[in-house]
């Protein structure tokens, strides 16, 4: 086995293997990274060259996130994937981060574990539909630019400036916005994803996820990531009749961060960077 840093070549092959796992994920995400964080994206490669694993990370501003761990079934148990992980590890430490987010599945909690992360929330998969009957014209669908408040209230929410991943979802999506909170449509794979989605209160959050959906063509699924610790978004998502679709642990190690949960609707990525 040889580790190589990701690069933009491989990022068919890994959907190829996240598509075998149904995860939600677009080659925009892996072109962000890569050019956001290189040095925290490798590659995992067989003894005949071809790709075998893969393992991304993103540097904020005293934080980061390791995602997008994935090993071919066929090898799956070599060491493949403790060994990309200890390479995202590194690199986020040699880079100053002092504290570590990622998303496991319970199976993997213990791989984590050993490496000092603790569990602090469960993100919870939701899934609904939209609500508009007509699509609506482009142009009435605004791109607008990050601003101050979003920023401070992203903030606020994760213990961390975050705006480089904020203004890449934002410049591939669809922004609303009122003077508590904002949410992101970005497109999924076919379907929508509401995220990053934050708010200083229930109604505010209500109000936007009602204007996001009612743009959103009707039996289109809308997809969202969600901390469990927010009962306001658990509330709210019932009550549009969304679904829980399973749901990972959120953990990290290093420095507890200042999290607050519940000015969290959705995360800005399913999962890989928070």
């Amino acid at each position: 086995m040889t580790i190589t840093p990701f690069a933009a070549a491989d990022i068919s092959a890994f959907l190829a293997l996240a598509a075998q796992e149904n995860w939600v994920v677009g080659a925009w995400e892996f072109e962000f990274l890569i050019a956001r964080f290189p040095q925290g994206c490798f590659t995992a490669h067989d003894d005949s060259g071809a790709a075998a694993g893969f393992v991304t990370s993103l540097r904020h501003n005293q934080s980061g996130w390791i995602g997008n761990l994935i090993v071919a079934e066929r090898l799956r148990g070599s060491g493949i994937g403790t060994a990309l992980f200890n390479r995202a590890h590194v690199a986020l430490t040699k880079a100053g981060a002092n504290t570590i987010w990622l998303t496991a599945s319970t199976a993997g909690a213990p791989l984590y574990e050993k490496h000092g992360f603790r569990a602090l929330d469960t993100i919870t998969r939701w899934i609904g539909t939209g609500r508009q009957r007509h699509v609506p014209h482009t142009a009435d669908r605004i791109k607008t630019e990050l601003s101050g408040s979003m920023q401070e209230l992203d903030a606020a929410a994760w213990g961390d400036d975050r705006s480089a991943l904020l203004t890449a979802t934002m410049q591939r999506g669809i922004l609303e916005q009122n003077p508590s909170g904002f949410i992101t449509q970005q497109a999924a794979e076919g379907d929508i994803q509401f995220g990053p989605f934050a708010a200083r209160d229930s109604g505010s959050a209500e109000r936007l996820f009602d204007a996001a959906a009612g743009t959103v063509p009707k039996g289109t699924r809308i997809l969202i990531d969600a901390p469990a610790a927010n009962r306001s978004a658990i509330r709210l998502f019932t009550r549009r009749n969304m679904e829980r679709a399973g749901s990972n642990l959120l953990m990290y190690a290093g420095k507890k961060p200042a999290y607050r949960p519940e000015l969290i609707y959705g995360l800005a990525t399913m999962g890989s960077c928070g």
